[in-house]
């Protein structure tokens, strides 16, 4: 079943944050990851927004999600994301 990482970022340091995009989407397909969806300001429909960034990422499985997480070589690259933004990020399965 597909699942779904969405995240929700206040990026702080653009500079920084460059550092981990600029090894991002390798590391992703590698784990058979996909980008859904990347929207510095979506559209809010109902609410309050908070000016966050918007990332919704799908893989295969949730085996193959958390394998990316997990990986070394997508820990090394979030050290940067950490330093750059502050985030939360939700893992959930979709319909398939």
């Amino acid at each position: 079943m597909t699942v779904y990482i969405v995240g929700h970022l206040a990026i702080r340091d653009r500079e920084r944050y460059a550092q981990y995009e600029a090894g991002f989407m390798p590391i992703l397909e590698r784990h058979g990851g996909k980008v859904v969806a990347v929207n510095d300001a979506p559209a809010v429909l109902e609410g309050v927004a908070d000016g966050r960034r918007l990332v919704i990422l799908a893989f295969p499985d949730q085996a193959k999600a958390l394998t990316w997480a997990r990986s070394p070589e997508y820990l090394e690259i979030a050290k940067h994301r950490h330093a750059a933004s502050e985030a939360f990020i939700l893992m959930t399965e979709g319909y398939d």
